[in-house]
């Protein structure tokens, strides 16, 4: 089994294999702020690049605007000029393209390497809830209940459709799907409520498929943590006694 973990972990370095330390311990590159950064990014590029072809467009419209020329008689452009204005501007979107795309798969890669430490959640999805299973065993219904301070990792399934797992301030989505297994993990930092909801259509109530993660002090989590805990082993007891 160890080989087969070290064999596992070469072949995907993203995906998190059990037994296999997954980042270096303490260190949390939470990747939300990075994704903004990277769209704050894309939108000035995307405006400096627009001003500077409006303005050429506009110098064009002035420089060669109708002045007694004949219809069908436009200014002759030599080969080089021809080519010069095909290729640099050209080259000016390809290169920033590429440059955003390099930036954005190496956040890419940090979104899918799961720190170490991580809370793991088992996630799931049905038409039209989010039910989330516990390590203690606790179960809750559109209802994540999360510390803070610690990464949490959700493992996700689903019983009957495809959902797509959205936490819009943690800036994750993932989907989940029957007969597979996917993950996305987030790093809550304060405690307070953030918005769940599914962002793949799943039928006539997808809508109304929402719900919430609660961040909570640490403190408060664990003392959370072990009464869901404990109650889920009695109902668990009281459930075989009766069978």
């Amino acid at each position: 089994m160890p080989e087969l973990r070290r064999v596992l972990a070469a072949a995907l370095p993203g995906l998190p294999v059990p037994g296999v330390a997954l980042a270096a311990p303490g260190s949390v590159a939470d990747p939300a702020a990075g994704w903004d950064r990277l769209w704050e990014e894309m939108l000035i590029d995307i405006t400096v690049i627009g001003l500077v072809f409006a303005a050429v467009a506009a110098w064009f419209m002035w420089r060669y605007r109708r002045r007694g020329r004949a219809e069908g008689d436009p200014p002759r452009l030599s080969t080089a000029a021809a080519v010069g204005w095909a290729v640099i501007p050209a080259f000016a979107f390809m290169a920033d393209d590429f440059y955003l795309a390099a930036k954005g798969w190496e956040l890419w890669k940090v979104y899918r390497t799961v720190p170490e430490g991580a809370l793991e959640v088992r996630l799931d999805s049905a038409m039209w809830s989010w039910n989330y299973t516990y390590p203690n065993g606790a179960v809750t219904v559109n209802e994540l209940r999360v510390p803070a301070g610690r990464p949490v990792l959700l493992r996700m399934t689903s019983r009957d459709v495809v959902h797509s797992h959205f936490i819009p301030d943690f800036r994750v989505k993932e989907d989940s799907m029957p007969g597979r297994i996917t993950y996305l993990w987030f790093y809550p930092k304060e405690p307070g409520e953030h918005v769940v909801t599914c962002a793949e259509y799943c039928g006539l109530l997808h809508s109304r498929m929402a719900g919430k993660v609660i961040v909570m002090a640490p403190d408060a989590f664990e003392a959370w943590y072990r009464a869901a805990g404990q109650k889920a082993a009695a109902a668990a007891a009281a459930s075989g006694e009766e069978a």
